[in-house]
């Protein structure tokens, strides 16, 4: 195995100490019709669903979780908070302008606390009685907004009457605690649930990057009004990981389209506009402005870059309340659409987000991701694979993506920038898999399969679901989904793909040698996925194995002789089925 000089829990402890995100978070109240209130059922059944025992409960379209998250939001308020704060006096307080339908504390460079009402009205009320600070010598910039300051008028009355405000913590797990939750698992199965229930965003992180875009909306409406500031790729896509950066985009599509069939008669009334030569002007144009505004009267917006002369120009900066690091691109619908199909794929089946998870942090633990961008391969072509991986099952645990593209209606066809976006958008159309392997065996068999890939030849396309001849000589050709002439890991270099493979191959091989001597949990030895995602103990597990059988192309061989020997019993030992990676 090829050596890794820091470990995952190394990484982890780097990450926590990095993001401000990760911070302790607290749901206090939540009213049961809410969307808060359907994500637990999700995250309920998605990490401790049996295999193959799926919830039939009728799923909301992507666009309609969007849509109420948006609405929500736009409820909401953040109000930075003291230190000494009176819980119940505080939310009387606020109550006075409306009904409270939901609140959470949390702390980032302080105490805040997102305060949901049940009415709009009520944030406009609560505005009305907010004055601009007096800042004595320094002056204000008078600025509007729905991010709040909360100062006490007698914080000595305050302090005889506090009530206690735990904040439970929804940071990543700490390194030793990581270890032992993998270590007391009950089976591999556990682990990767176990995983994924650790690091998955929590209700109120994903109620607080809503809240976030829609701050940066409110600021974009001042210049554009009717716009909308969206989310999307990790942070609505399901497979967001506590941490990861906010990417958000402009969305100007709809600004005028409202009023196009109202009009009637000979007449046809137009907005008075400027002309640039392109689009792509027009887009550093926009951004530009919009990263002055943040810049300059952006409560809370640091750090703020116009990279506007990227392939796809965005505005990066910090969002020092919530401690979300923020990409701000305009018109990204297509990226949109790439979440909605992850989001549905993760919601298909209650193994994927887990497989997907698992992967992922595998690869970080051994430097095949990083988040400084360069030859690596990306977090986005991982779930790529591991999603074609599914679609090769048999039966296919996945859809391919032209088979949701048949059972679509008119309702669902999207064409964007002339790409055929169209797919069903109704996840109770799609019948669930009759596939029952275990998680286990689907992460031995993803690692098996990708260390015998013929990557020199083949290209990986979910569209379809089997392996096409590469169009290019790029190392690894992964298709876009929607953008079928652009491949997401182009980037990737031959070096990193062959790691990648010789990392595969071994990691199978190791779970093959602990299928058949496993420690118990009790003995606290790293073993399944624990044993994967700790490089340094992993390679000690296969020093004295390495001795004979050093050589990637070795262990492949030791694969196949082990899958020949196996493919007599058609049953494992604890009654599952043993099915082989297809070609």
């Amino acid at each position: 195995m090829a050596a890794c000089s820091v470990g995952l829990l190394t990484r982890l402890s780097l990450r926590v100490q990095r993001s401000q995100v990760q911070r302790p978070l607290r749901r206090l109240l939540s009213c049961p019709g809410t969307v808060a209130a359907d994500l637990r059922r999700e995250e309920q059944s998605s990490g401790s669903a049996e295999t193959g025992s799926e919830d039939r409960t009728p799923k909301k379209r992507f666009s309609e979780v969007q849509n109420e998250r948006r609405e929500q939001a736009q409820r909401t308020v953040l109000i930075h908070c003291p230190d000494k704060i009176n819980e119940k006096k505080f939310l009387k307080f606020l109550s006075q302008h409306g009904p409270i339908n939901s609140h959470f504390f949390y702390e980032s460079f302080g105490l805040y606390a997102a305060v949901e009402f049940c009415q709009k009205e009520s944030v406009t009320s609560l505005q009305n009685i907010t004055r601009t600070p007096s800042l004595g010598p320094e002056a204000a910039i008078p600025f509007k907004s729905r991010y709040l300051n909360l100062k006490l008028r007698n914080s000595l009355n305050q302090t005889s009457e506090l009530s206690s405000i735990q904040c439970s913590n929804q940071s990543s797990p700490s390194s030793k605690k990581l270890y032992q939750l993998l270590c007391c698992a009950e089976s591999v199965d556990d682990q990767l649930n176990t995983l994924l229930r650790e690091f998955q965003l929590t209700e109120e992180n994903t109620r607080l990057r809503y809240l976030t875009c829609s701050l940066i909306e409110d600021v974009a409406a001042a210049y554009f009004p009717d716009c909308a500031v969206r989310p999307f790729g990790s942070s609505v896509n399901s497979f967001g990981k506590l941490g990861c950066d906010l990417d958000m985009f402009l969305d100007l599509d709809e600004i005028g389209k409202f009023t196009a069939q109202k009009t009637s008669g000979n007449f046809l009334m137009e907005f008075q506009v400027k002309n640039v030569p392109s689009e792509r002007v027009a887009t550093q144009k926009i951004l530009s402005v919009i990263g002055e505004c943040l810049d300059q009267f952006g409560p809370g917006c640091v750090g703020v870059q116009r990279i506007l002369n990227a392939r796809c120009p965005l505005v990066r900066f910090s969002h020092q309340a919530s401690g979300f690091q923020c990409d701000l691109t305009t018109n990204n619908r297509i990226a949109l659409k790439s979440s909605e199909l992850l989001y549905m794929y993760g919601a298909l089946d209650s193994r994927v987000r887990a497989l997907v998870f698992s992967v992922r942090c595998w690869a970080r633990a051994h430097s095949l991701t990083s988040s400084i961008p360069g030859a690596w391969i990306t977090n986005f072509s991982l779930t790529m694979m591991v999603i074609f991986f599914l679609q090769r099952r048999s039966p296919p645990i996945l859809p391919t993506l032209d088979y949701l593209k048949t059972l679509a209606d008119a309702e669902d066809k999207c064409i964007i920038e002339g790409h055929n976006c169209t797919f069903v958008g109704d996840l109770n159309r799609i019948k669930p898999s009759r596939n029952t392997e275990t998680l286990e065996l689907l992460l031995k068999e993803f690692f098996e399969y990708f260390g015998n890939f013929a990557f020199n030849k083949n290209s990986i396309n979910i569209r379809q679901g089997r392996e096409q001849n590469k169009p290019e000589s790029s190392p690894l050709h992964i298709q876009n989904p929607f953008e079928t002439s652009l491949n997401v890991s182009k980037n990737v270099s031959q070096s990193q793909l062959q790691k990648f493979v010789d990392l595969a191959r071994e990691s199978a091989w190791i779970l093959h040698q602990e299928g058949k001597d496993r420690p118990s949990p009790s003995s606290n030895q790293p073993w399944g996925l624990a044993a994967l995602l700790l490089p340094s103990v992993a390679n000690n597990m296969s020093l004295s194995k390495k001795k004979k059988k050093p050589a990637s192309e070795r262990i492949k061989n030791l694969l196949d002789s082990i899958k020949s020997s196996g493919a007599e019993n058609s049953t494992a030992t604890n009654g599952r089925r043993a099915i082989s990676t297809q070609a």
